[in-house]
């Protein structure tokens, strides 16, 4: 089975394939020429098989940067962070009475994520440990901020926008962090199930590190569809994974030999865990995020300190 697609997904011939435009969120829409689902998953797996740590790791991933093989990317901010920003703000602290909030995007890319929380208020943190991704991100933001999905919203103050290059489980990066290293916001799609499992517990831990008395963590998790067995990355994430480990900040958790984690002999949440406070699967995603009959298997998640 492919990653990066569901199961029974077709792809069109690449005579046949066009680019999704930035509402093209529905399965019905034909698949970007990068979006080639046997190659990718091939790929990936043999250029990760030998990387050890996170160092190896974020090598790894700046080498594909380099080379422009990004099947991950998909060119717009993924619909369901849109939806819940417009939709759910119920969710969220209000803005301060004075000052901004402000949102980290950890494994940030080109930084779609990045321009749309900044449209919506948030002084808005791209981090990235790929020189390579963060040069395309400036780029994209002299091209596309303030277009489209990132116009100001209404009665909105528009946030700054800055990129920060730098190891997310390390604090260097903090030092460009105006007020220090506590956000308002954190959010994850992707960025889970591009690290080997092993680094889960550092992974939770990380987040609830950064995240401010009062803030959410925001978690679009995908890929839920595939087994644990099948590697990655991306790693398979289906929302138990996300409850146990944020409920458990840096603990070691079980995992059977296939990967699955072993539900029957986790302990009880931590004190210091995180509160799943919404989780629902959302109306739109990227296309990779349906499966072949059109139904979404993408999950979002809400949590608080």
């Amino acid at each position: 089975m492919d990653p990066l697609f569901p199961p029974g997904h077709h792809l069109p011939r690449l005579s046949e394939q066009t680019p999704q435009p930035t509402d093209g969120n529905h399965p019905s829409k034909l698949l970007s020429p990068l979006d080639q689902p046997t190659d990718a998953r091939a790929r990936l797996l043999s250029h990760f098989q030998s990387a050890k740590g996170i160092t190896e790791h974020g090598q790894k991933w700046d080498d594909l940067w380099k080379e422009g093989f990004l099947p991950w990317d998909k060119g717009f901010p993924n619909p369901a962070l849109v939806d819940l920003l417009t939709e759910r703000q119920d969710l969220f602290t209000p803005p301060p009475k004075s000052g901004r909030r402000k949102a980290l995007v950890p494994g940030c890319g080109k930084g779609y994520d990045v321009l749309l929380l900044s449209a919506f208020g948030y002084d808005a943190y791209g981090l990235e440990i790929s020189s390579n991704a963060l040069e395309a991100a400036r780029r994209n933001e002299k091209e596309m901020d303030g277009k489209g999905d990132y116009e100001m919203r209404e009665g909105v103050e528009k946030g700054r926008v800055t990129w920060l290059a730098g190891d997310f489980f390390a604090d260097g990066f903090l030092k460009d962090v105006e007020g220090g290293g506590a956000f308002d916001l954190i959010y994850d799609y992707t960025f889970l199930s591009a690290l080997p499992p092993v680094m889960r517990p550092a992974w939770s831990k990380r987040f609830v590190e950064l995240l401010a008395p009062g803030g959410r963590v925001v978690c679009v998790e995908f890929p839920t569809y595939k087994p644990a067995s099948t590697g990655g990355p991306p790693w398979a994430l289906p929302p138990k994974i996300y409850l146990a480990h944020l409920s458990r900040p840096g603990d070691e958790l079980p995992y059977a030999e296939d990967g699955e984690l072993e539900e029957s002999k986790l302990g009880e949440p931590s004190k210091t865990g995180l509160r799943r406070i919404e989780h629902f699967q959302p109306k739109r995603t990227h296309q990779i995020g349906y499966n072949a009959e059109g139904k979404v298997t993408d999950w979002v998640s809400v949590w608080a300190k």
